[in-house]
């Protein structure tokens, strides 16, 4: 079915308004006009400075730091939307934040991913696009469509391009394998295994590996890198075991707090990571590559658009 961009409206908030630019470019679309900013107590204004009504919306707006402030964003953008009488509403969350409070694991705890979801289908989403949720299962939290987007190819394609020899793709705990083999099989490596324990949250520990790494190239690859603590750990280890060269990549650069400093005074070669957190000129170094996933995120608002499949985009190989 042929791509009808009449009814096509694309929004932002002030969490990444490059990767919407971008996103708007591939789709051949000029941004909604909307103001998102603060009134002098601190609460979230939204004005959209032109008619929807009957419009399909997109809002791209991931849920990184300030979290709650792009949170807030986002849900006040989808209900003024609602109230503009748009005909469908679907949040772009690439970065889908209190993902890692998905389940209790002591006595007491929220599970704050399921909570978000509830905040996203009550201020009347009908649809959500993410990228590579912590865990998949928060799918399911939904009772909307969720779009779960890869960046495995996007970063498999680059990894490609630099032609690296004897690769083997390292999960960075047991929870990751899966994450680490969909990214071997697109580059046709083996994989390795590093089994550690969390004494603490944010601090971790290698206990042993799993796999041949010696004399290899090691691409560690994780979906969030954080505070880096666990990531530096692992690189340390892959070191010790007689590594090429370590490189790692990740979906979601967060780097908070003394994640930077890590990272350069650490053996890691290349840190790969994609714009679905936008990285700050503060947080940006020499070893970091950043990819753009605006071409895979328009390819399926293009999908869902025309009324085609989006699993077809999911099967496509680098």
């Amino acid at each position: 079915m042929e791509f009808k961009r009449d009814n096509l409206r694309i929004m932002t908030g002030n969490a990444n308004p490059a990767l919407a630019k971008s996103i708007a470019d591939c789709l051949e679309v000029n941004l909604t006009n909307v103001i998102v900013g603060h009134f002098n107590n601190g609460e979230i204004q939204v004005m959209i400075e032109e008619s929807i009504r009957g419009k399909d919306i997109y809002i791209i707006q991931p849920t990184s730091q300030p979290v709650n402030d792009n949170l807030m964003e986002l849900l006040i953008m989808v209900d003024a939307c609602r109230r503009a009488s748009a005909n469908s509403v679907t949040a772009v969350v690439p970065y889908y934040a209190y993902a890692r409070q998905d389940r209790k694991t002591r006595g007491r705890e929220p599970i704050s991913a399921k909570l978000v979801a509830n905040l996203l289908e009550t201020a009347g989403c009908d649809r959500v696009i993410t990228v590579d949720l912590h865990a998949g299962q928060i799918q399911g939290f939904f009772d909307i469509p969720v779009d779960h987007i890869a960046a495995a190819p996007v970063i498999a394609k680059y990894l490609k391009e630099q032609n690296y020899p004897d690769v083997v793709v390292v999960s960075p705990d047991l929870g990751g394998v899966t994450r680490a083999r969909i990214l071997a099989d697109y580059l046709r490596a083996p994989i390795a295994i590093i089994e550690k324990r969390r004494p603490k949250p944010g601090v971790a520990e290698v206990m042993n590996l799993i796999g041949d790494v010696e004399g290899k190239t090691a691409i560690i690859i994780d979906d969030i890198v954080d505070s880096a603590g666990s990531l530096i750990e692992g690189t340390k280890a892959l070191v010790d075991l007689k590594v090429q060269r370590v490189l790692a990549c990740c979906s979601h650069a967060i780097l908070s707090g003394p994640a930077k400093e890590r990272i350069e005074s650490s053996p890691l070669e290349k840190l790969v990571v994609t714009d679905t957190i936008a990285l700050p000129e503060d947080k940006q170094m020499e070893k970091i590559v950043v990819l753009s996933m605006a071409e895979p995120i328009a390819e399926v608002i293009q999908c869902i658009q025309s009324h085609e499949s989006v699993s077809r985009l999911f099967e496509k190989r680098c």
